[in-house]
């Protein structure tokens, strides 16, 4: 099975301006990637399309996973994401 290529994901704020690139295989882990520094109206361009994949975002605190390494602090950030919709630009 070909593996997926990494696709650009151009993060823009609510005026259009585009204020981030984030790299992943799907909209979602750019969306995850954006959550975890805290964007919460995620808005991805894929970069190459006119295409504008729309998420609302946030990042909790929760304990560390059982088996995680002993240098990991007992309380880490995750990131969840949930999609509304796709935009297309003109």
């Amino acid at each position: 099975m070909a593996e997926k290529e990494m696709r650009n994901f151009a993060l823009r704020d609510e005026n259009g301006n585009e204020i981030g690139v984030f790299m992943g295989k799907s909209p979602r882990q750019a969306a995850l990637k954006a959550a975890i520094r805290g964007h919460t109206d995620i808005k991805l361009r894929e970069r190459g399309t006119k295409k504008l994949h729309v998420f609302t975002g946030e990042r909790v605190q929760v304990d560390k996973p059982k088996g995680a390494p002993v240098w990991m602090p007992d309380k880490i950030w995750k990131p969840m994401v949930k999609k509304v919709g796709i935009e297309k630009l003109e």
